[in-house]
């Protein structure tokens, strides 16, 4: 079997945009995957075509050359483009490998840990309003979830004052803890928009009400500070999501400074890269939840993993975020309540409509920035 093609689709719904890659072979068999898209503009298309240059003429079974060929393709080892469309094409090659062997992909990554797969329901609302937060939290535990999850809110769309919002989250927190009680788990994230002083302090000051876990406290440039972190909270810390390779992982993982690994899978260089970083975190007791994913084919792609791996604290998915565009995919993975159960279907279980998919348009997103009220930026 050899490879034919690589197609990148980039489409646009609401402020939401998408890249996924579809992998063609001699044999009619194809794979699907997709990488992050994040305010990239046309930036990881043509990445992706790039890449995909490399391989047309390689056997798509041989998923760990082609990983080594892609990453070490230029003068400078992998960045943070090149790993996330190494992401895309890399789940495609497995998708292919499962479809070719008639094998679900967690199958192949060693087979089931687990008959199910538990996730947090994402339960922000639009302005951080504290009843309507209430009500979702509600909602979601009604549902069948046992974990929900929001971030640290700004004052508007554009303003951020880290002290306002983080006396603000300490009340939300606070009535949802009246509300519910013990009932759902707290996932609070901090969404990488603190600096350590600061997020020490809301850290602190949080620790009453036992949050599951704290995810990006602080900003992510920087692994090393999440020494001064560990030494003064004593919440389970998640961070990951920004990083592109298990190198970016290592000091924070060798020196045991999260409980929680978040490694994206559009982002990280696919599912080679994200099992290695699975083992890697298995040897110091460190869990996996792999960061959200945005759309139907990274949804799949996170579950086999999380199916495959040991170490899963539980899946980041949410209904109408991660399960969408069924005109394009007709057959994609699907609640029930607050799981989601493994799929006996090859490769990794999605189908394809590239028709739909060549309808939509494409428009550049940007992301808001957030300033300060003095007028200096922070984080979004």
């Amino acid at each position: 079997m050899k490879i034919t093609a690589v197609k990148p689709y980039q489409i646009t719904v609401g402020e939401d945009s998408f890249i996924f890659v579809k992998v063609e072979t001699d044999e009619g068999i194809y794979g699907l995957g997709d990488a992050d898209n994040l305010a990239m503009g046309r930036t990881m298309f043509e990445a992706i075509t790039h890449l995909g240059r490399l391989i047309v003429g390689e056997d798509p079974l041989s998923t760990e050359r082609l990983w080594q060929l892609m990453f070490r393709t230029a003068f400078y080892p992998g960045d943070r483009t090149i790993c996330s469309a190494i992401s895309g094409i890399d789940t495609a090659l497995w998708d292919i490998k499962g479809k070719a062997l008639g094998l679900p992909v967690y199958k192949l990554l060693g087979g089931p840990t687990r008959d199910k797969l538990y996730f947090f329901q994402h339960v922000n609302n639009a302005d951080g309003n504290i009843e309507g937060l209430v009500n979702n939290v509600i909602r979601a535990r009604d549902e069948g979830f046992k974990f929900v999850r929001w971030w640290l809110f700004g004052q508007t769309p554009e303003l951020f004052e880290p002290v306002e919002s983080a006396r603000h989250m300490i009340a939300q927190v606070k009535a949802v803890r009246e509300a519910v009680g013990n009932d759902v788990e707290l996932v609070l994230d901090f969404h990488s928009r603190l600096d350590p002083r600061m997020a020490i302090q809301l850290c602190r000051e949080l620790e009453p009400y036992h949050p599951h876990f704290i995810e990006d406290p602080i900003r992510t440039e920087n692994p090393a500070s999440y020494r001064t972190l560990a030494r003064h909270v004593s919440l389970p810390i998640a961070a990951g999501e920004h990083w592109s390779s298990k190198w970016q992982f290592r000091e924070v993982v060798e020196e045991e400074l999260i409980s929680i690994a978040r490694p994206d899978i559009t982002l990280i260089g696919g599912l080679t890269e994200a099992v290695k970083l699975a083992h890697m975190c298995e040897t110091h007791y460190i869990d996996i939840i792999p960061h959200g994913p945005m759309g139907p084919i990274s949804t799949a792609a996170c579950n086999h993993l999380c199916f495959a791996v040991p170490n899963v604290a539980m899946g980041d998915a949410t209904p109408g975020s991660s399960t969408l565009l069924w005109d394009i995919f007709p057959v994609q993975p699907t609640f029930e309540g607050g799981y989601m159960r493994r799929s006996e279907a090859p490769g990794l279980g999605i189908e394809f409509n590239e028709e739909a998919a060549q309808s939509y348009s494409y428009e550049p997103y940007l992301l808001p920035q957030f300033r300060r009220r003095d007028g200096s930026y922070n984080n979004w």
